[in-house]
């Protein structure tokens, strides 16, 4: 799409509002499901398997998304997303059992991840290559905005005293599905249809009989796995946080209330990150910051799992949420501009089925792990996780060697067509600038006006082959044009 084509930055500030509040009711349900849980009777196991149900059904549910956007308009997924999650959300404060709550819960993770495979896909649609990155900074920041106030409000809602931590976990159910209905209201005009129609044109996914790129050609697109474990990391770690500070409050004495404002802490510094990104990435490189972010949450993650008071352990959440404020955005961009066209979409679903297989992995190791070894135990595994995402990030710098900068804000090398301003041949070993041009002699006398020198050749014109250089292109040895 030509830059002039391209949409204002309206529908990205509408688009960020209604995802504040999808995140938000989602971010308000996830400690609410815990708490109900444990009203219920459920154990650290219990309370981390019905955390990775939540990720269950998204996790065969994504692929198929992904194609359908590819092939069509990403709008019509964000309603749908919203009335799943206010589904999910009040069938989940009305539910009197374990496997009742852990089934509404998957139905919750089912509308999140449509909303955010369509969300996504139309920042990465209607983005230039250049403004990815911040874009998608911009558009994490209404996820950061959900995840600071659903914790805060779930936690002034939820009390543990005189036995109503049951009614007021199904109170705050009953809230979020209010919450997540207001996102409807910021949804309007996020997707032109003619910028979509011709984003489907221009990536062959709208084109009739246009054959879907294989899943495992996206997934050996360099770059790809990389920005997907990385996320993978990223979202578990985020995830077991919310699902698990719950339990470590409890055993440590933390009340409810305490524990949303730390958990809206991360938040709040996830934010801050997201603000200072772009500078953050013209100082030190992307790739220096996504692995130099992993490596810093890892031992912070590390450093949860020791008995530390309320206050200490505000101070290492902040630390923690903008160090894992990075990893999300950055990944995104990473797996958009190394997918193949035409499945830009489909690699962004890829890359949320490594999140929710991690969000089906790691709270159910982590369950297993707290039943063992405790509940730090599983932050330790964050930081192993973690640990692995700094070195998976890092390997564009170790392929570099020393003294090149390796950084992969620039686009991947995708083969473009030349259009029709694209320069013709250059000669080898010298610039057209550079080029002599024969001095006066016999049959080129001197005048006046010096005589027109004509190019050794001119721009192809449509239908035409590419000229073939003239001869005198191949002095100095050079072996043919594209050398130079």
């Amino acid at each position: 799409m030509p830059p002039a084509a391209r949409p204002g930055r309206g529908w990205l500030l509408r688009l960020v509002i209604a995802f504040a509040f999808a995140q938000g009711a989602v971010s308000m349900a996830r400690p609410a499901v815990s708490y109900r849980a444990l009203a219920l009777g459920a154990d650290a196991r219990a309370v981390g398997v019905i955390a990775a149900v939540y990720a269950l059904l998204p996790l065969f549910a994504a692929v198929p998304l992904g194609r359908r956007t590819d092939h069509g308009r990403c709008a019509p997924l964000l309603p749908a997303g919203v009335a799943l999650i206010a589904a999910g959300c009040a069938l989940g404060g009305t539910a009197g059992s374990l496997p009742a709550v852990a089934a509404w819960s998957g139905l919750m993770g089912l509308g999140h991840l449509a909303f955010v495979i369509g969300a996504q896909s139309l920042v990465a649609r209607q983005s230039a290559p250049a403004d990815q990155d911040r874009n998608f900074g911009h558009f994490t920041i209404g996820a950061s905005l959900g995840q600071l106030a659903g914790p805060v409000a779930a936690g002034l809602l939820i009390s543990g005293h005189d036995g109503t931590m049951g009614r007021t976990s199904a109170t705050a159910l009953l809230v979020s599905a209010a919450v997540a209905v207001l996102a409807c209201g910021s949804l309007w005009r996020v997707e032109h249809p003619d910028h979509a129609a011709a984003a489907g044109r221009r990536d062959g996914g709208a084109a009739a009989g246009a054959v879907p790129v294989p899943v495992h050609r996206i997934l050996r697109a360099r770059g790809v796995p990389a920005g997907i474990f990385t996320s993978l990391a990223v979202l578990s770690a985020t995830d077991i946080l919310t699902a698990y500070l719950p339990v470590v409050g409890e055993h440590r004495g933390i009340a409810p209330a305490t524990v949303g404002l730390l958990l809206s802490l991360r938040a709040a510094a996830t934010i801050a990150c997201r603000l200072v990104m772009t500078p953050l990435i013209r100082l030190l490189g992307r790739t220096v910051l996504l692995a130099g972010s992993c490596l810093a949450a890892a031992l912070l993650c590390a450093g949860i799992a020791v008995p530390l008071p309320a206050w200490g352990l505000a101070v290492l959440l902040a630390a923690l949420g903008f160090c894992l404020g990075v990893g999300q955005p950055l990944s995104m961009t990473t797996v958009v501009q190394a997918a193949p066209g035409g499945a830009r979409s489909t690699a962004l679903a890829l890359r949320l089925t490594g999140n929710r297989l991690g969000q089906v992995a790691a709270p159910a190791s982590a369950g297993l792990l707290a039943g063992l070894a405790g509940t730090a135990a599983p932050f330790a595994m964050l930081a192993v996780l973690l640990l692995l995402s700094a070195g998976t990030a890092a390997r564009p710098l170790l392929r570099s060697g020393p003294g090149r900068k390796a950084d992969s804000a620039a686009p991947p090398e995708h083969p473009q067509a030349p259009g029709p301003q694209s320069p013709g041949p250059r000669c080898s070993g010298t610039h057209s600038s550079d080029r002599q041009f024969p001095g006066p002699s016999a049959e080129h006398p001197p005048s006046a006006e010096p005589p027109r020198q004509r190019p050794p050749f001119e721009h192809p014109r449509a239908g035409d082959s590419p000229p073939r250089p003239d001869a005198r292109c191949h002095r100095g040895g050079g072996s043919g044009p594209g050398q130079g």
